[in-house]
């Protein structure tokens, strides 16, 4: 039942909370101070922090598809992308933007409705009474100077992205009607590649050695095929995500090539012939961390400056505030940065959600919660029905500490995108408490299994251990029960068509 409607006064539409959903790009929860890891006290996030202690923070928020446009995807439809029809970024067609979403049932139930920052889905927003987003490099956005789409209009604005956004989302705020609620996306490009810090933090941490993750020199033992062969390793950053500055007198072109090397295969970046291959792993790796962070604590800072704003002005009370980001990403474990992987520091998203009096301070939520679930537990806070088409479930009884007793034991993961970029093979899997069981399957037919119990850091591949025998058997019988359950039960050969296709839409000629 909505909690109010347009015929009803401005005294009963106070009664729905409005949402502030801040969204980042590639944000690790191990970069957030809140959920522990190598750097909480090296670089904390006291803000984020902040909407943790006075609500709840999520432990086990997975994502079903770990890369940006399919995961945001799912998140305004809460559906998997094969049922919204968007799988991949690179040639992954166009978001079909006709179809439901959870903004626009926001929008039709009366609420004022804006998203302001990184969109990334090729089509045109829709359900917003204003919008604002990035349309530069491929809907990436720039760090500096970005190009937006302001309602339509072409802009360029001068200045730090992550800055800016913040600026134009408090603007939108100020002008809003106030008789309504309202539903904020402030979604930012940061802390996504190519890491660029404000210039007041681009020499923040240059006098320390950040730590090295346990796994950084993982040896993939067996996990060759998959783990061990890929294109997202410290090998594989570029002289420009390194900031290393041209020769002059380069044209444009040859300048971009210039910065651009290191992205292929075989093209090493070092600062010196006389680095070692592990010594310039490990300079690329102190520089990346760094700049990683320092994008990520201009994010921590511009979300204070939200909260400031919600409480100066009298909504701290009645809204909902969300931080989370589009999924996990890699800070060195493995060897690796980027995503895509169902392994843990890409599969897991941070979420922490305040809703004062509604939601106790101070909570932590274990449940398995998936991206496809936050749309139906935004609109169920807002008393706005969810159809019976969303695929996601509501955990806003899980949130109030009454978890609905038949609540989701795993979860069913699928990524399709192969071999651009960074060459991770497609593969589906399901995951638990304790166990996970993946496939790889576009050119091979390799399964990978863990005990998260035993081995978090997921090194240890038990998939020929007989002691595992009968474990194994039941998780792919409940992984083939999972995929028939969402409705993906597409040969082999047709999950590898999806990923052959050329779908149009971002970074693809076709039309």
């Amino acid at each position: 039942m909505n909690l109010f409607c347009h015929g009803q006064d401005e005294t009963e539409n106070k009664k729905a909370p409005n949402i502030v959903f801040i969204f980042s790009d590639d944000h690790a929860t191990n970069a957030i101070s809140a959920y522990g890891g190598l750097f909480r006290e090296i670089a904390p996030t006291p803000n984020i922090d902040r909407i943790a202690s006075e609500g709840t923070l999520l432990k086990n928020a997975l994502c079903t598809n770990a890369i940006c446009g399919p995961s945001r995807a799912s998140i305004l439809t809460g559906k998997y992308s094969h049922m919204n029809g968007y799988y991949k970024n690179y040639k992954g067609g166009v978001f079909d933007n006709k179809q439901w979403t959870f903004p626009q049932a926001l929008k039709t139930a009366g609420f004022q409705t804006a998203l302001v920052g990184k969109w990334h889905l090729a089509s045109s927003p829709v359900g917003f009474d204003y919008y604002k987003y990035h349309i530069s490099k491929g809907q990436q956005g720039f760090y500096w100077n970005p190009v937006y789409n302001d309602n339509g209009q072409e802009k360029v604005e001068n200045g730090y992205a992550t800055n800016l956004t913040t600026d134009f989302a408090l603007d939108w705020l100020e002008q809003r009607d106030t008789r309504k609620p309202f539903c904020l996306m402030l979604q930012y490009k940061a802390p996504h590649r190519e890491w660029a810090p404000d210039t007041k933090y681009e020499t923040l941490w240059d006098s320390i050695q950040m730590p090295y993750p346990d796994s950084f020199d993982d040896s993939y033992e067996g996990r060759e095929l998959t783990a061990g062969n890929t294109e997202m390793t410290m090998d594989y950053f570029s002289r420009q995500d390194m900031k290393m500055s041209p020769p002059r007198g380069l044209s444009k072109q040859k300048r971009q090539k210039w910065l651009h090397y290191g992205f292929k295969p075989g093209q090493i970046v070092s600062p010196s012939k006389d680095l070692s291959a592990q010594q310039a792993r490990q300079w690329k790796y102190q520089r990346y961390i760094k700049d990683y962070l320092a994008t990520v604590k201009s994010v921590d800072d511009n979300i204070g400056r939200v909260l400031d704003y919600l409480k100066t002005h009298g909504l701290e009370e009645n809204t909902i505030v969300v931080y989370s980001s589009d999924q996990g990403f890699f800070l060195g474990e493995h060897g690796f940065f980027d995503k895509r992987f169902m392994y843990e520091e890409a599969l897991h998203m941070p979420f922490v959600i305040r809703y004062p009096r509604v939601i106790a301070p101070g909570g932590i939520l274990e449940d398995i919660i998936t991206n496809i679930d936050f749309a139906p537990t935004l609109l169920d806070m807002a008393g706005v029905k969810t159809p019976e088409a969303v695929q996601g479930k509501s955990f806003f009884p899980n949130l109030k500490g009454k978890t609905p007793k038949d609540w989701q034991k795993s979860m069913y993961y699928h990524y399709y995108e192969y071999p651009y970029y960074h060459r991770v093979q497609p593969h589906y899997g399901i995951r638990n408490q304790r166990y996970k069981l993946i496939h790889f399957y576009y050119d091979m037919d390799v399964w990978e299994f863990y005990d998260l119990k035993k081995d978090p850091a997921e090194l240890n591949n038990l998939i020929d251990l007989a002691a595992y025998k009968g474990r194994i058997k039941k998780l792919k019988k409940e992984l083939y029960q999972l995929k028939e359950e969402y409705g993906n039960q597409l040969s082999l050969n047709e999950l590898r068509h999806i990923t052959d296709t050329d779908f149009g839409g971002l970074e693809s000629k076709k039309k």
